[in-house]
C-alpha cells in the first residue's frame, strides 16, 4: 500500500477516469440501512410504511428512505486506506467519481463532504444504479471509454471486469469467488475492517456478563449447595447472558449515529464498520433462539423475567433512555430484576432486605455512570450530544442524587445485618458488620473518582479493572467465610 500511494500516476493513466463505490467501499458500512434505523429511532411510526415502499422497487424504497430521515453523513466511517489513495489520484489531476447504488441525493451530500469528487452517479428513485445498470451508465458517461472501477459485493463483478485496472475495497467472500473464477486479478486491495470473530466477540460484550452474576446472588445468600440448584442458576446465567447481548447489539444498532460522534464509541464494531449491520441481526436472531430454547430448562416464571428484561431494555434503546432520571431507574431496575430471575430460576425467594439495598445501590451506579458521562464532556469542553437530555448544569444535582442513594443502600445494609441473628446463616453474624466500611470505601472511592473525571463511564467496567476494587472484593469473600 504504501508503494502505491508514493507512485505518481502516469500521464496516459491520469486520463482514465476512476470511479469508487460507496456502500461497503468509500464507506464501511451500508447507508440504506444506516438510514433504516435512524428511521426507526427518530421516526417509528413510519415503519408501517416500509413494505408499501418496498413493493414499489429498490430504487423507490431507497427514494422514500432518503426522503424520509437525514443521516449524518459528516461521521460516516470510511475506508481510510482507499481515501489515501483517492486523494493521491486526486492530487495527481485524475477525475474521480463517486458511483453508486444508493440513491443520488444521499450521495451527493457525502461528495460534498469530500471535494477530491467530479461528479456522482446514483439511482435516481426509478432505476437502481447496480450492476448492468451502472455499467451502462459508465458506458454512457465516458462515451464507451476506459474506466477504473473500485468496489466490494458481487454486483460489482460486470464493472470490474470492464474496468482497465480493477480495484477492490474490503472485498465480500464471494466477490473474491467470483473474480477468482474468472480469473481477474485485482490491480489494488483496501483493507480496512478488524476480524470478523474479533468485532463479534466485542460487539456481544461479554465483560458485561459480570452484571449477570447476580443471578447466583439468591443461591449464595440462601447457602444452598444443591448441586441440582447450581445447575438451574447456571442455566439461567448463561440463558440472559445471551438475551443481554442480543439486545446490547440492538442498542448498538440504534446508536449508532450517536457512537460515530462519540470520541470512544466510535470503535464499536458496528458503529466503526468493522460488523456489518446483518451480521448483528443474525447474532441477535440466534442468540435469542438459544436463550430461548434454554429457558425451557427452567421454571416458567423464569422466562417470564427473562421477557420482562427483554421488554425493558427494548423500551429503554427505543424511548426510555432519552428520558431524564427515568433511565436510571429503569437501568436500576434491571440489576434488581437479575437478582428475581435467579429466584425464579431455584425457587429461592429473596428477602426484602435484599431487594431495598439492590434499589438503591443499583441507582446509585447507574447515576454515577451519568454522572461521569457529563463531567468527563465537561473537562474537555464539549456538549451533550447523545440526546439523552441531561445538561452539564446537572452535574451537581446528579451528584446528590447519587450519592444519597449510595448511602441509602448502606443504611439498609446495616439494617439487614442487624436482623441478621434471627435467620440462622451465620454461625457470628456480627463480624458481617465490617463488610460495611468495605462498602462505603468502594461507593466514595466510585464518586470521589468519577468528581475528578478519572472513572470508566460503565462502573462495572471500572470494578473488573480497577486492582482496589478486586482486593477490596476479596475482604468481602473473607469476612463473609470468618462469618459463617
Amino acid at each position: 500500500m504504501s508503494e502505491l500511494l508514493e507512485q505518481p500516476a502516469t500521464a496516459t493513466h491520469a486520463q482514465i477516469p476512476l470511479c469508487v463505490d460507496l456502500d461497503g467501499t468509500l464507506v464501511k458500512s451500508d447507508t440504506l440501512w444506516d438510514s433504516v434505523l435512524a428511521l426507526v429511532r427518530h421516526k417509528p411510526a413510519m415503519l408501517l410504511q416500509l413494505p408499501f415502499w418496498v413493493m414499489q422497487g429498490k430504487a423507490a424504497f431507497k427514494a422514500r428512505v432518503t426522503s424520509a430521515v437525514t443521516l449524518d453523513t459528516v461521521h460516516l466511517p470510511i475506508n481510510r486506506p482507499l481515501m489515501q489513495y483517492l486523494e493521491q489520484q486526486h492530487a495527481s489531476g485524475r477525475a474521480i467519481y463517486l458511483a453508486t447504488a444508493a440513491d443520488a441525493r444521499l450521495a451527493e451530500r457525502i461528495a460534498a463532504g469530500h471535494p477530491l469528487f467530479a461528479g456522482v452517479l446514483g439511482s435516481d428513485g426509478s432505476t437502481n444504479l447496480a450492476g448492468g445498470n451502472k455499467l451502462e451508465a459508465f458506458r454512457q458517461k465516458f462515451s464507451d471509454g476506459p474506466f477504473d472501477y473500485i468496489g466490494n459485493a458481487l454486483p460489482d463483478v460486470p464493472l470490474l471486469q470492464n474496468s482497465v485496472a480493477p480495484m477492490v475495497a474490503n472485498p465480500h467472500f464471494r466477490l473474491r469467488m467470483a473474480l477468482r473464477g474468472k480469473k481477474i486479478q485485482p490491480a489494488h486491495e483496501f483493507l480496512d475492517r478488524k476480524p470478523f470473530f474479533r468485532s463479534a466477540l466485542k460487539a456481544i460484550r461479554v465483560h458485561q456478563w459480570a452484571k449477570n452474576a447476580l443471578i447466583f446472588l439468591p443461591l449464595l445468600l440462601a447457602h444452598d449447595q444443591g448441586l441440582h440448584t447450581l445447575l438451574l442458576t447456571l442455566l439461567a446465567f448463561l440463558s440472559f447472558s445471551l438475551c443481554a447481548s442480543s439486545t446490547y447489539i440492538v442498542n448498538d444498532l440504534l446508536d449508532i449515529e450517536a457512537d460515530r460522534r462519540h470520541h470512544k464509541k466510535r470503535l464499536r464494531p458496528f458503529a466503526s464498520g468493522d460488523l456489518s449491520i446483518f451480521a448483528g441481526f443474525g447474532i441477535i436472531a440466534s442468540f435469542l433462539a438459544v436463550s430461548l430454547a434454554i429457558s425451557f430448562f427452567l421454571p416458567k416464571i423464569f422466562l417470564f423475567w427473562l421477557a420482562v428484561y427483554t421488554a425493558s431494555t427494548l423500551a429503554y434503546s427505543l424511548r426510555l433512555k432519552r428520558m431524564v432520571l427515568v433511565d436510571v431507574i429503569l437501568l436500576s431496575g434491571l440489576y434488581t430484576l437479575r437478582i428475581l430471575a435467579g429466584s425464579a430460576a431455584t425457587g429461592i425467594k429473596i428477602s426484602p432486605w435484599l431487594a431495598g439495598f439492590s434499589i438503591f445501590f443499583f441507582l446509585s451506579l447507574a447515576i454515577v455512570k451519568r454522572f461521569s458521562e457529563l463531567e468527563n464532556l465537561r473537562a474537555r469542553g464539549a456538549a451533550p450530544t447523545n440526546g439523552r437530555g441531561y445538561l452539564l448544569s446537572d452535574i451537581e444535582q446528579m451528584r446528590s442524587f447519587g450519592t444519597s442513594s449510595a448511602f441509602a443502600s448502606v443504611v439498609v445494609f446495616t439494617l439487614y445485618i442487624n436482623a441478621m441473628g434471627d435467620m440462622q446463616l451465620y454461625h457470628h453474624p456480627k463480624r458481617l458488620w465490617l463488610l460495611t466500611p468495605i462498602l462505603i470505601l468502594w461507593l466514595c472511592r466510585v464518586w470521589l473518582l468519577a468528581s475528578r473525571g478519572q472513572l470508566d463511564e460503565d462502573p462495572v467496567v471500572f470494578a473488573l479493572t480497577d486492582r482496589r476494587s478486586m482486593l477490596l472484593g476479596l475482604l468481602v469473600a473473607l469476612v463473609v467465610l470468618l462469618a459463617l
